[in-house]
């Protein structure tokens, strides 16, 4: 069998070990993408697909933007590699600005460049955990997060995510790291009145990546409050909410006053870097600047010429696209869409989330109203791809994150394929249960 034959089931997977995919799928041209233009992806089987997760949160402005891919080409041919570990470039200068200005300059002062979500909450949680040491506080060293969030997998985000992902398989070190849940001011309350004095930073994404759940105004505002009173760092984590994806800018810009740190990476280069920045305000980059104090963070891939240009041109394409508006406009016909499902399909719920960033919920097939078991979602994920679309689970459902690009008869189109996709899943399971009686 040759390495474009379609494998059949028990076939041996390929030198390519893929993340979190099942064994038993290693190696499947169904699941291996080829090519990718504007919103659809094409795979090896043939298929062209309609992705309604902006390449894992990544293509905010869809695959394949020219402007993008020629500031990217020209940066390879001009400088190459250029890094910012122990020298800087004129491309990571240019890139920092930009994304100051953007986020706010009256607040956000200086930007430290990484190269994933992941890598990027690790470096934010070292900025957090110096700079209390700077101020004669060394003993702050824990950092709380949030029941059901997720930072990623690098140990320091992997310890701070907030689900059971095998933390305890891998002796992932999380003595230092306290969880609440979200939207609960009292629990919040209650650990910082125990422990204040010893919590460094409180890490929130705005909006929960994992079940598309959106902090809501009280909890933001007691978190705030919270900061004032105890003096801990407060990290929006915007690795999934940032450039556009909620309405907004940053999601965090909808907040009565920001962040003290705040990660981006997702939309950052449109998907084209393995990139990441932490944001940090200027109160806490000048007392490492009166300080003298020297960062001990440094990564080879991060703020080089080729990154820096996507920034700059993704920066630039959100502006002239005006996709942080057309956001705003899909999300409002994604609400009366997704309401509209819920209003018709009997297993529809209900959705969580913001703008262009949802999850869609489910109820159990047996009538119980149950929530809809977090075993099948990966059948019912392949159910839609059958169907004609590209998701990934959620909580007791599928995401919807389309790109900012999507016309309105696209974001028909995939609620076509979620609700087609969930009417083969209830039917398998029915003749499944039908089988076995």
């Amino acid at each position: 069998m040759t390495s474009t034959d379609t494998r059949t089931s028990g076939a041996r997977a390929g030198a390519l070990w893929p993340s979190l995919l099942p064994a038993e799928q290693h190696g499947l041209d169904e699941l291996c993408a080829v090519s990718a233009e504007g919103v659809r992806v094409r795979f090896a089987d043939g298929r062209e697909l309609l992705c309604g997760s902006s390449g894992l949160w990544n293509t905010n402005l869809g695959y394949g933007n020219a402007a993008v891919a020629a500031a990217a080409s020209e940066a390879l041919r001009s400088a190459s590699y250029l890094s910012t570990f122990r020298y800087e470039n004129v491309y990571a200068r240019r890139a920092a600005e930009a994304l100051v200005q953007v986020a706010g300059a009256e607040h956000y002062g200086r930007v430290l460049f990484s190269t994933s979500g992941g890598a990027a909450n690790d470096l934010a949680m070292k900025v957090a955990r110096h700079y209390m040491s700077l101020r004669g506080e060394a003993g702050r060293k824990a950092v709380v997060g949030l029941r059901g969030s997720y930072h990623g997998l690098t140990f320091g985000g992997f310890a701070l995510t907030g689900e059971d992902l095998g933390q305890q398989l891998y002796g992932v070190d999380q003595r230092l790291v306290r969880h609440v849940p979200p939207n609960n001011p009292e629990e919040l309350r209650t650990l910082l009145a125990r422990q204040g004095g010893q919590i460094a930073a409180v890490v929130v994404e705005p909006v929960l990546g994992s079940g598309a759940i959106p902090l809501d105004e009280e909890y933001v505002a007691t978190l705030l409050q919270l900061r004032e009173q105890y003096g801990f760092l407060l990290i929006a984590d915007e690795v999934a909410t940032g450039f556009g994806r909620t309405g907004v800018f940053f999601a965090s810009q909808r907040w009565s006053a920001p962040p003290d740190l705040l990660i981006a990476s997702k939309g950052l280069t449109n998907g084209t870097s393995a990139a990441a920045v932490v944001l940090t305000s200027r109160a806490v980059a000048d007392v490492f600047q009166e300080a003298g104090a020297l960062l001990s963070h440094g990564e080879t891939q991060a703020g080089t010429p080729v990154t820096c240009a996507a920034i700059l041109a993704t920066l630039a394409e959100t502006t002239r696209l005006g996709a942080v508006e057309r956001a705003r406009r899909l999300g409002d016909l994604l609400t009366r869409e997704l309401d509209a499902l819920a209003a018709t399909h009997p297993y529809v719920t209900g959705s969580t989330g913001v703008g262009c960033f949802r999850s869609i919920r489910l109820a159990a097939a047996d009538g119980s109203g149950a929530p809809f078991p977090q075993s099948q979602v990966p059948a019912l994920v392949a159910a839609i791809r059958r169907a004609g679309a590209i998701v990934h689970p959620g909580l007791h459902g599928v995401q919807l994150i389309p790109a900012l690009t999507y016309t309105d008869s696209e974001v028909s189109e995939l609620l076509a394929c979620v609700s087609t996709g969930l009417d083969l899943h209830l039917a398998t399971i029915g003749e499944r249960a039908g089988a076995g009686g």
